[in-house]
């Protein structure tokens, strides 16, 4: 019998793999499907202080092995999510889930997380800080070590849970970013969030995304995941959740070999609403066949 717990910053998850957040709503959608409790956790609509009607339509683009999308962190805001989708959720998912919140201050930051942080369902804070600064100039958090640590301590100096930064592969050094996060008091990182893409309709000659680019996601940013996850979880000693085009068992340990104590599994829902399901019944056979007892043990094995 594999053992497939893992330890994810003192949260105990029965299997490695969650949904990452845009791809899950709040559970809802996917509870008729299968029961979502087989799940390790997973990582809820990205959420902000208030709330947001997103990007003007379209905003999703198709692509070779891959997608483009430009949603805007669609969401009903903190508030909303605490009075409703969480009460909701209780009902159907019975494990710590994965709050993310997206802010475009550090007071947004800050603010959003110290009130999911109180919030009993809540086992870890994810701070997506690829969003556009808009005291900054519009650049990314993400994209500065300064500005993605200065995020990270105003969280951590109002929260009591763990907090994971999660990162965008839109940058040169990924490594000196994640190491500044670590040092402001990070308890792990998330990546890759997507990267940046475009699609053009070549018979209208315009963008095919209102937004005109978006966030490209799918099974060909895998091997950059693997390739950033590798060089974080090397640098850091803080652990990392590996994210960017998993969609089957054998990329879960691949990724786990590169460094992640964990995998979100974003696009692959969108495609198949029972692609996390799938993955976890394949994940103890792909084990057994690679003679993997504990599928933490392999947590990045690679040197």
């Amino acid at each position: 019998m594999v053992d497939l717990s893992v330890n994810l910053a003192g949260l105990k998850l029965d299997n490695p793999v969650i949904p990452a957040s845009g791809t899950f709503g709040f559970g809802k959608e996917f509870k008729d499907f299968y029961d979502i409790n087989i799940l390790g956790s997973f990582s809820f609509k990205g959420t902000t202080r208030e709330a947001r009607f997103g990007n003007p339509t379209p905003r999703i683009a198709e692509c070779k092995n891959g997608m483009i999308n430009a949603v805007g962190l669609q969401n009903p805001g903190v508030h909303h999510v605490i009075e409703h989708e969480l009460p909701e959720m209780k009902e159907y998912f019975h494990k710590k889930v994965i709050a993310n919140v997206s802010g475009f201050s550090v007071e947004d930051y800050a603010y959003t997380c110290e009130l999911l942080d109180k919030e009993e369902q809540v086992g870890i804070l994810e701070v997506n800080v690829s969003c556009p600064n808009v005291h900054g100039g519009g650049m990314s958090f993400g994209t500065d070590p300064e500005c993605a640590a200065e995020v990270t301590r105003a969280v951590k100096k109002v929260t009591t849970k763990p907090v994971f930064i999660k990162l965008s592969p839109n940058v040169t050094d990924i490594v000196s970013i994640a190491k500044a996060c670590e040092e402001a008091g990070a308890d792990g990182i998330c990546l890759i969030n997507t990267l940046l893409g475009m699609r053009i309709d070549i018979k209208n000659r315009k963008p095919v995304i209102a937004n005109k680019m978006g966030g490209f996601s799918g099974d060909a940013v895998f091997p950059v995941a693997v390739r950033m996850v590798y060089q974080v979880s090397k640098a850091c000693n803080i652990p990392v959740m590996g994210c960017g085009g998993v969609s089957s068992a054998k990329d879960v340990i691949e990724m786990m070999m590169a460094g992640a104590s964990a995998v979100q599994v974003g696009a692959a829902n969108l495609v198949d609403p029972f692609a996390c399901k799938n993955i976890i019944t394949e994940l103890p056979k792909e084990c057994e066949k690679l003679g993997i007892e504990k599928i933490s043990d392999v947590i990045g094995v690679v040197e």
